[in-house]
């Protein structure tokens, strides 16, 4: 298989969510909720610094299918590994109510603080392939990472608002595994929202603003390089206690500034995608809440004439929560209250090959914290992703491919600060697709299982 089909199997099969590799891949890492301690107070802030060990084994790290044996040789076949990660973590922020210790009836403080900053080092040790495949595994060492700030001023009043920025680098090969040509990126983002909510709280409107942006970091994919612009409206109207109907509105700008051709594939070109919906979110009970929301969504792709998205967009998901919630909001629930939900959600993305790619995706998540010392996530789900007609892999009609996925993650936490944890996860696209663009071919399927035993030390 030549350069060019690699670069174009590997966005089809690595920029599709769920992403199979993050800066943040460990499942404690997404929340601060999972990550936290009880901290460390120095003066009016919280501490929370923590480090993580983990080793595994990766069956595809590649994402490379396996009829790539017949057609190009053993060195486009799967490649496996044991994997070291080490990820220390820190975040800080202004004190939490607990610790204010303010008197019943008390406002909240007129600003508070959240940051934090963690990284992710990974080392390979190869266990299957050819001598090359192997010195390929070896030059996978990398290193993640992801920073965030938030800033909440005047919360829980009439008038407030947040400002948000946070810089993700995300590691991700290609499946020549050649580093070089990794699809390594750069991610700012920075966000700014107002919020209005007069009276009682029954009503409130935010309007906001979010920047972001994706830097690749080989010169091979400058023309993937892309700067996003949305414009957000959310409204609520809680017309019972617990239940209120809500409304989401975002405008997007989506630009590629470099129009340079990248690997063998058309420039890709700026698009205004609108998503409107509206629905209903609240809890039915104290121990059951429901989310419906439904609306329209449109891509808008420039010139005009190339293939758009333009149909129905929405989520539907009922959580069950083990322990009812004493809240009048969903959203107020802790990590103390351990939930199963099941869901789906219809909505699509630009994509970096051709425009834009559908996905339709049912999900089923459970997460158990059992007397404070057992932590257990499960999370699983499957997605019909659709293309469109592309004519860089000369597809003259679209194309359904299927995601697969699930995770597991475990954690006894022998001490407040301690405990040793489990992962599992697994991955599989499912497709009969074989990309053929005159000098190479390859196929879009691939399946990958990955599995780790760790220590964790938080604050």
């Amino acid at each position: 298989m030549n350069r060019t089909a690699s670069i174009i199997t590997a966005v089809l099969a690595s920029f599709l969510l769920p992403a199979v590799a993050s800066a943040q891949d460990q499942p404690w890492l997404k929340d601060r909720k999972y990550t936290e301690g009880i901290g460390a107070r120095v003066g009016d802030f919280e501490l929370h610094p923590g480090l993580a060990a983990e080793f595994g084994y990766d069956s595809n790290y590649f994402l490379r299918g396996d009829k790539t044996i017949a057609q190009t040789g053993a060195n486009e076949s799967p490649a496996k590994a044991l994997k070291l990660r080490l990820t220390p973590s820190f975040s800080v922020s202004s004190l939490s109510p607990q610790r204010r210790q303010a008197a019943p009836g008390a406002p909240p403080p007129d600003v508070e603080f959240r940051g934090g900053i963690s990284a992710t080092y990974n080392e390979f040790f190869p266990v299957s392939g050819t001598d090359a495949v192997k010195d390929l595994l070896r030059s996978q060492r990398n290193v993640g990472g992801a920073l965030d700030l938030a800033l909440s001023i005047l919360p829980a009043r009439p008038w407030s608002g947040v400002l948000s920025a946070d810089l993700v680098r995300d590691v991700l090969p290609t499946n020549t595994g050649i580093t070089e040509y990794s699809f390594n990126r750069v991610m700012p983002r920075g966000a700014a929202e107002l919020a209005f909510q007069p009276g009682g709280g029954l009503f409130d409107w935010r309007l906001g603003y979010q920047f972001s942006g994706t830097f690749f970091e080989s010169s091979d994919l400058a023309g993937l390089t892309n700067l996003g612009h949305r414009i957000q409206t959310r409204g609520r109207w809680r017309f019972l206690p617990r239940t209120a109907l809500v409304y989401d509105g975002r405008f997007d700008f989506i630009s590629y500034p470099s129009k340079s051709v990248t690997s063998g594939l058309s420039g890709k070109t700026n698009s205004h995608p609108i998503r409107a919906t509206f629905g209903l979110n609240g809890l039915i009970t104290s121990s059951v809440a429901l989310t419906v929301m439904a609306g329209w969504g449109a891509s808008f792709y420039e010139p005009k004439g190339q293939q758009d998205f333009d149909s129905v967009i929405g989520t539907a998901e009922v959580r069950w929560f083990l322990t009812p919630n004493p809240q009048s909001q969903p959203s107020a629930a802790t990590l103390a209250l351990s939930s199963l939900a099941v869901g789906f959600q219809r909505d699509f993305f630009d994509s970096y090959i051709g425009t834009y790619f559908e996905r339709d995706r049912g999900y089923l998540n459970f997460s158990y914290f059992f007397g404070g010392r057992f932590l257990l996530m499960l999370d699983g789900g499957a997605a019909a992703i659709r293309y469109p007609t592309m004519t860089a892999l000369n597809a003259t009609k679209p194309f359904t491919d299927v995601r697969v996925d699930g995770s597991a993650f475990g954690e006894l936490r022998l001490a407040d600060s301690f405990g040793i944890n489990a992962t599992v996860r697994y991955a599989h696209n499912l497709s009969n697709t074989v990309i053929n663009i005159g000098t190479g071919f390859d196929e879009l399927q691939w399946q990958r299982f990955e599995t780790y035993l760790g220590v964790r030390w938080f604050l």
